[in-house]
């Protein structure tokens, strides 16, 4: 199974949102969602303190970013999951 990576923290809002969009995306495409704290991991925090939240697949490739596109992730993970 596919694991996406979501990059958060407590007490963010687009963090809220942009996870809502994912789980929702989750129930079309079958992958697993891992939350990562970013002030768990100082390489986390250093690496995403602005940007998140960020969503990662298991290449360290970035889906997307900050506000979170429920558009631009759905053809992302279409291509994704259709090749």
């Amino acid at each position: 199974m596919t694991t996406l990576y979501f990059y958060t923290k407590n007490g963010c809002p687009l963090c809220d949102k942009g996870l809502m969009i994912l789980k929702d995306l989750q129930k079309k495409y079958n992958f697993e969602i891992q939350e990562r704290d970013i002030y768990t991991s100082d390489e986390w925090l250093e690496t995403y303190q602005i940007r998140i939240p960020v969503i990662e697949d298991a290449e360290g490739i970035v889906l997307d970013e900050g506000i979170i596109s429920n558009l631009q992730l759905e053809q992302i993970l279409n291509k994704m999951f259709t090749c």
